[in-house]
């Protein structure tokens, strides 16, 4: 145990915060802070293609793509993590969870563009994506190795971070609710309630990624409105109390000890411990909703980019900002140097609501962790693919439903803390891709903001493929014309692949 501690301390450590928020920093240079050019657009169409949702298509939309993508990261960090991080390091912790945000935005937008760019179709018929694939055929086959490791590490913390851990909480806040209403923990229950979420888990995994984003485009939605609505609640209760609370987090980011009593005196204890839950938060640099986005039937990669911006936006700024206002709003002493986790959010919930309120929060955490299970079983599960072929879709999901009722009656302390440390790790691969694949980025972006770049990829060394994958947009004549023509942005995905 106190080894595996030391190797997280170091995995999660300065160094890794650095290289997170350096290649962030790094593509928002490279494509001139595309997460704020390109915003209003990606607002915009995520409003459109939310309207739409109801629409079939034949794959995954990109709208279900970004539910499976925000399964994943909405999840207990919103509610746990955010209350942690106040406690740690101040109500300034939350103005470096922002920052790294900002950041964060132009990572998803490079994952998700370059994801979609380096999609293929499998041997069943299915478009995937993810990390994986951007190293095989961004960089080459000599950086396959990087490919590999990366698939290990996320098949292992699909066990751990994103199901047995996620299983646990859930466990946790339906026995929080019996003990509210007087009951009693039962073991028994646990196994019960262990083995049914399994059989459940089971059959929405094996209908695949399609019905995966079905059921996230539906789930997700819905628990994120309706905890936004009872955060409303409160700020609408203790409305005096927002702009104290605003002026706290921005005092608090450089002078914490001007907020916290005295308890924290480093801006650097504020500014660490933000950065890492806004990176434990919204995933941003560890590939994985990359491989969410990566199946979107989109017309341009830079498309999907947008939601990825977008799925750093509503998780970290709307979801997360949500949950720190409503903890320093809602009047309750916060206990600084404790990590209460979810009991620090439920108490302040509970100051103004009242008791009962600790049943729908419950009810939120549930829907939150089950989402999570579910995006992350996509991820291992293309991951365990990527190593064994596309038969190992079938085996991956029968040993994450196994792992389900473990969840639900064994003590995740040790699996969260190894599974945490492996989540770290897949981000050193990701993040090197990204970087070198930059030149790339640029590329498309210019392409989708009309400003044509004839000099085509800076990697090609696949482009005798024939599929989108291994295809330039600038190797691609324009199709018929019109007027002053149609170019390459403006290929449909048919187009791209014949």
């Amino acid at each position: 145990m106190e080894l595996i501690e030391r190797v997280n301390a170091l995995v999660w450590g300065t160094p890794a915060l650095i290289l997170i928020l350096g290649v962030g920093f790094y593509l928002s240079v490279r494509t001139r802070f595309v997460q704020i050019r390109l915003f209003p657009q990606a607002l915009r169409s995520f409003f459109q293609k939310f309207r739409r949702s109801g629409e079939t298509i034949d794959g995954v939309s990109p709208y279900q793509a970004l539910c499976t993508a925000l399964a994943a990261t909405v999840g207990i960090g919103n509610l746990a993590g955010v209350a942690g991080a106040i406690a740690l390091g101040g109500p300034g912790a939350i103005f470096w969870l922002w920052i790294c945000a900002l950041l964060g935005m132009a990572i998803k937008f490079a994952e998700a563009t370059l994801a979609v760019r380096y999609s293929k179709v499998n041997g069943q018929g299915e478009r995937v994506g993810g990390p994986m694939h951007m190293i095989e055929q961004g960089l080459g086959k000599r950086y396959r190795f990087l490919a590999v490791l990366y698939c290990f590490f996320g098949v292992v913390a699909a066990f751990g971070v994103g199901n047995a851990t996620q299983i646990n909480a859930l466990i946790g806040g339906v026995n929080s609710v019996i003990t509210a209403f007087g009951g009693q923990e039962s073991g028994r229950l646990n196994v019960v309630l262990g083995i049914g979420l399994a059989l459940l888990i089971l059959l929405m995994l094996l209908g695949g990624a399609k019905r995966i984003g079905l059921i996230a485009e539906r789930l997700v939605p819905f628990a994120s409105i309706a905890y936004l609505l009872l955060g409303c609640g409160v700020l609408i209760a203790r409305s005096s109390q927002i702009p104290a609370a605003f002026a706290a987090i921005i005092k608090g980011a450089f002078n914490p000890q001007a907020v916290t009593g005295g308890v924290f005196g480093s801006v650097f204890i504020a500014l660490r411990v933000g950065v890492s839950r806004g990176t434990f938060t919204n995933e941003a640099g560890m590939g994985t909703a990359a491989i969410a986005h990566g199946a979107a039937q989109v017309d341009h990669p830079a498309e999907q980019g947008l939601m990825g911006i977008m799925e750093v936006f509503l998780d970290t700024i709307v979801i997360c900002t949500m949950t720190a206002l409503v903890i320093l709003c809602s009047g309750i002493p916060i206990p600084y140097g404790i990590d209460q986790g979810i009991l620090l959010t439920n108490r302040a919930f509970s100051a103004v609501y009242g008791e009962w309120i600790t049943v729908p929060i419950a009810i939120a955490l549930c829907c939150f962790a089950l989402a999570t299970v579910l995006g992350w079983g996509l991820y291992g599960a293309r991951c365990a693919q990527y190593l064994f072929g596309d038969k190992a879709w079938k085996t991956f999901v029968y040993l994450q439903a196994v792992t389900v009722v473990l969840g639900a009656i064994l003590n995740t302390g040790t699996v969260w803390l190894l599974s945490e440390t492996v989540n770290g790790l897949m981000a050193i691969p990701n993040l090197l891709a990204l970087a070198m694949l930059s030149p790339e980025l640029c590329r498309l972006t210019k392409n989708f903001t009309k400003r044509q770049d004839t000099k085509g990829g800076t990697y090609e060394t696949i482009k005798n493929c024939k599929q989108v994958a291994g295809i330039s947009h600038s190797q691609i004549p324009p199709a018929g014309r019109k007027g002053k023509g149609r170019w390459q942005e403006d290929l449909s995905s048919q187009h791209w692949s014949a």
